[in-house]
């Protein structure tokens, strides 16, 4: 069996799998229901001195995967996380992460209580204000010694520049990225939003969001290829794990999937992940790290393709054939024919066949 022991900020870790902020991790509770399940990290709700008060309702599945929410920072107060929630994690069977935010001030006002609270391995920033976050970092590491994660948002159209920022202050990894938004999806039988609070807008999570969680932690990764960095934001399977791993990321934040699917997610992702690894010869999940980053490369590649098609694992689906725009591809009787003058190589048909019996290669 694979190993898939990883590292974040010099702590090991059993796995790669953080809980990362949200309803699973709302308390003591639900951080330990999650250990429990095989998760080997997480991060709790966001700590403000106050305690939210959400919507109702604040969260709606999109389907396929996808989610979306207008839920606020943590519904506890920092006073009981640090006088109850944290003193119930003494004998945690996991990493411990205290998320705090939004602004300076909050970090000014809630700091030196938070990181001083009992069973707590690392911080985590959040902030909604891109210029904030800097100075937070800088702030919190004034405060102590414990590893401090800033993390990201997709909707910042600068990330790659506050990271580096961030890097200056003084951060120890980077969590890339958040959800995604505003977004808006109505009910038609009501015409109302699927979720209350700020007119309906929300944030969005899961699946539909992973390419441009990938496309920041790639950005990250291959300008500080050293830092730790938490790949969290759309990871829905084993696949997902490998991907934000070869794009550089060291551990996946995970929270909408073990949602949706409930938390023994964790333990089939895990199985997968072995069975996926060993199956391509690889010793550990370490050694997957960064493998994509050398072929994300300036330039537009325009050697056209070369298709292989196996009949013997064909369904005779048809996908192949419907997608193709330009009518270049026939199939009959699983005799597959490729008119190459209509033909743009655009590589779709490959990616639609549900058992790889139609490749391409250059």
């Amino acid at each position: 069996m694979s190993d898939t022991r990883t590292t974040l900020c010099g702590i090991e870790l059993k796995n790669p799998y953080v809980v990362s902020s949200g309803p699973l991790s709302y308390g003591a509770a639900g951080v330990e229901r999650c250990f429990a399940a095989g998760a080997a990290a997480a991060v709790t709700k966001t700590i403000r001195a106050e305690a939210a008060v959400n919507p109702v309702p604040h969260i709606g599945d999109l389907g396929k995967g996808g989610m979306l929410n207008t839920e606020k920072w943590s519904d506890l107060s920092a006073e009981q996380w640090v006088k109850e929630e944290f003193p119930k994690l003494a004998d945690a069977d996991g990493l411990v992460i205290a998320s705090m935010g939004h602004t300076v001030a909050d970090i000014e006002a809630v700091g030196e209580m938070v990181v001083g609270a009992p069973n707590i391995g690392m911080i985590e920033l959040v902030s909604y204000v891109a210029t904030d976050m800097a100075p937070m970092v800088q702030l919190v590491k004034s405060m102590t010694d414990l590893p401090v994660l800033a993390k990201m948002s997709p909707n910042w159209p600068n990330v790659s520049e506050i990271a580096a920022a961030c890097v200056a202050a003084g951060v120890d990894g980077i969590t890339a990225a958040d959800s995604l938004g505003p977004t808006l999806h109505v009910d038609i039988e009501t015409a109302r939003p699927m979720v209350e609070g700020d007119g309906g807008y929300a944030w969005m999570s899961g699946a539909f969001i992973r390419p441009v969680i990938a496309r920041i932690v790639a950005d990250i990764c291959k300008a500080h290829p050293e830092l730790p960095v938490v790949a969290t934001g759309g990871v829905t399977t084993a696949a997902d794990v490998v991907e934000m791993s070869m794009l550089g990321a060291c551990c996946v934040g995970v929270h909408t999937a073990p949602m949706l699917q409930g938390l023994r997610w964790f333990a089939k992702t895990e199985k997968a992940l072995n069975k996926w690894l060993d199956g391509h010869g690889y010793e550990s999940l370490a050694v997957t790290k960064g493998l994509a980053l050398e072929h994300l490369t300036p330039g537009e590649d325009k050697e056209l393709l070369t298709f292989d098609y196996n009949p013997e694992t064909c369904t005779a689906c048809d996908r192949c054939v419907i997608v193709c725009p330009y009518g270049a591809r026939e199939l009959d009787e699983k005799v597959m024919s490729l008119d190459e003058e209509l033909c743009r190589s655009c590589g779709l048909c490959v990616t639609v066949c549900p058992t790889g019996s139609l490749t391409a290669r250059k």
